[in-house]
């Protein structure tokens, strides 16, 4: 049987390989995964759901299927997580973030996500912990508590997606799932070290129901966390596609790993600062800066622009804030058709600042409505100007380094940067900038501050994910960041107590 470290750090593409060409099987590797989640995840609280009976069940079933001498898909036998979130699977709790009173709920539906997958041959081990209802850039609950960033125990991984940005860092598995509204998979990636992608809108198809347009206000995602940038064309791969539940989804899907061995010589690439609004803390800033060189290194040329967005980025942050709570309304009318009134019988359960944002929602006239979106014009007539002229726009993912964690299940991000107020749920996070635009974003690893990651943005062209695979995999080629993960390797165990909710 392989040892766990040798499984460990391996990336999907590399497992799924092994696995096809019977180096390894799914049941060895799925031995190792468990016993790493067993032994690391307590002093993580990644993983805040695991069911290792059915993911043993169906490694088993993955090695029959190998040594039978059946199709096999391009992530057979690969373990894999999924979000606590709105994201479902048969069988599975589906608590919304963390909320207690759902402890117990269990939505026999599946999400895009887990159903392409378990499609592709992917084995779901579990869920990983986000906020409550997702509404913040961190991850902290009530019910689990908080996910510790596995580069410094004491700090966050950042959110929503930041149980699955943890697990993969600290190498519990090599692909998670994140799903982003404004930066939900970028933000965990920028500060656990790892390369959260999320395409284009409609590349990846929304199948929300009963309103089946819920994605555009503002725009929404299913996308992936992975350490390598060929594990996130392969599940970009996998994930793409149309779906007739859809009514957005594109209905072409290009060659998206052959896009990884693309050079980018002669490209050119815009980078921005801090989009001209946002106060970005030195250490980030510095780093960034230097990452951004890492292009030129790849053949391309990079020129500073001058951005030319017409609100503070307070005002960008209320507009997202506001942008947000239809879906968030409706979804606690859907819990109260169903028995559930959460602001009525478990307030105590959702934040003061959620709660805050709900009660503005509810009073949103139409016109607050068209006017958002005025404001979201604006940001995407901006980035698009850019974009008519460069191949792609580069900045800081975050306006800060990893924040720590409270032992309230409430942490927040910052209140001020340099001196300047900031919204502490998202105005410390340029990413929500594309979930105006919707053009296809990612956060790269752009290096450590001391021994803490620092990512970097990248925007492509609308609809060009295969340019932004391509530029980020020339920028790992000559930046690789694996090394960094020594620091997630060596770190101590501490136990801590355990997520309420975790079974296997």
């Amino acid at each position: 049987m392989p040892g766990e470290e040798e499984t460990a750090w391996a990336s999907a593409a590399e497992l799924a390989r092994r696995i096809r060409t019977r180096e390894l099987s799914p049941v060895e590797v799925m031995s190792s995964t468990i016993a790493r989640i067993e032994r690391r995840n307590p002093s993580l609280n990644a993983f805040v759901f695991l069911d290792f009976d059915q993911a043993m069940k169906r490694a088993r079933a993955a090695e029959s299927a190998v040594m039978a001498g059946a199709e096999l898909g391009p992530l057979h036998g690969v373990p894999a997580a999924m979000k606590d979130l709105f994201d479902f699977k048969p069988g599975w709790p589906s608590t919304f973030g963390g909320i207690r009173a759902l402890r117990h709920q269990v939505i026999d539906a599946y999400c895009p996500f887990a159903e392409r997958m378990e499609r592709a041959g992917a084995i779901l081990v579990g869920k990983t912990n986000a906020p409550i209802m997702g509404l913040r850039g961190i991850a902290d609950n009530y019910l689990f508590g908080p996910t510790r960033n596995p580069f410094d125990l004491t700090r966050n991984p950042g959110g929503s997606s930041g149980g699955s940005a943890a697990a993969v860092a600290d190498g519990l598995v090599p692909i998670a799932e994140g799903t982003d509204a404004g930066g939900s998979i970028r933000i965990p990636a920028a500060w656990c070290n790892v390369y959260g992608y999320r395409a284009s809108y409609g590349r990846v198809p929304f199948t929300g129901r009963p309103n089946a347009f819920a994605s555009l206000t503002p725009f929404l995602f299913e996308g992936t966390l992975t350490r390598t940038i060929l594990d996130a064309a392969i599940g970009l791969h996998v994930m793409a596609g149309p779906d007739p539940r859809d009514p957005f989804s594109l209905t072409e899907t290009p060659d998206f790993t052959a896009a990884v061995s693309r050079p980018i010589k002669g490209w050119r690439v815009a980078y921005t600062p801090d989009f001209g609004v946002f106060p970005i803390e030195p250490a980030v800033a510095k780093s960034v800066a230097d990452a951004v060189r890492g292009f030129t290194e790849a053949g391309a040329t990079v020129e500073t622009v001058t951005f030319d967005l017409k609100r503070t980025q307070h005002e960008l942050s209320d507009a997202w804030n506001r942008l947000m709570m239809p879906l968030n309304i409706s979804g606690l009318d859907g819990l109260k058709a169903g028995g559930i009134d959460l602001m009525r019988d478990h307030p105590e359960d959702l934040p003061p600042e959620y709660r805050h944002w709900i009660e503005i929602g509810y009073h949103l006239s139409a016109m607050d409505v068209w006017n958002d979106q005025i404001i979201r014009t604006e940001v995407y007539d901006a980035i698009e100007s850019q974009l008519q002229k460069f191949d792609l726009l580069v900045s800081p993912t975050l306006a800060c380094m990893p924040v720590k964690n409270s032992d309230d299940g409430n942490t927040l991000g910052p209140s001020q940067i340099n001196g300047e107020e900031v919204d502490p749920l998202i105005g410390w996070c340029p990413t929500y900038l594309t979930n105006f635009s919707g053009h296809p974003s990612a956060s790269i690893p752009a290096g450590l501050s001391g021994e803490l990651p620092v990512g970097m943005h990248i925007i492509a062209r609308r609809e060009r994910d295969v340019d932004l695979l391509a530029a980020s995999a020339a920028f790992e080629r000559v930046r690789p960041w694996s090394d960094a993960y020594r620091i997630c390797a060596e770190r101590q165990l501490p136990r801590y107590p355990e997520s309420p909710a975790v079974r296997t």
